[in-house]
């Protein structure tokens, strides 16, 4: 019988393809949790006064990571189960705050896959993606660089 929700393999991930995430809102209890469990406690994230009369950001931010993190959960469900083998690699710009109610959505480039040389049955793959909120504009840019399993390689 057939899985379904299994990721992409390295010959689905050609140079150029483009595809994106479903969306998904952040909230409060996010940030709250978020910052809890990092011990992320700047005040920009935990202080309402402060955000109120000392900060330049106005409303409620979301660390950068937070935006991160949680497009890297939306990608995991849509394309890695099963087939991403390793997180090598990234760069990653903050181009503008995610804030508590923004709806956020991961677009995809592919960006570079070549075979792996030391690991037969594994490919490498680079991909742009951009955190996009409701309104179109970008929040967030990296460039991951990932261990993805080929088509041939499944048991091995």
């Amino acid at each position: 019988m057939e899985t379904v929700g299994l990721g992409l393999h390295f010959e689905d991930l050609p140079v150029g393809r483009r595809f994106r995430t479903i969306g998904r809102t952040v909230t409060e209890a996010d940030i709250v949790n978020f910052c809890n469990c990092t011990g992320m406690t700047e005040v920009l994230f935990t202080n309402l006064e402060f955000l109120a009369h000392e900060s330049d950001i106005k409303g409620r931010p979301a660390p950068g990571a937070l935006a991160y993190c949680l497009a890297e959960g939306l990608l995991a469900q849509a394309t890695l189960q099963h087939t991403g083998l390793a997180f090598l690699n990234m760069e990653l710009n903050i181009e503008r705050p995610v804030m508590a109610g923004d709806t956020i959505h991961v677009e995809v480039e592919v960006i570079e896959a070549r075979l792996s040389r030391s690991r037969p049955g594994r490919g490498l793959v680079r991909t742009r993606n951009r955190i996009l909120k409701q309104d179109g504009s970008v929040a967030l840019v990296y460039t991951p660089l990932r261990m993805v399993r080929c088509r041939d390689a499944k048991g091995k």
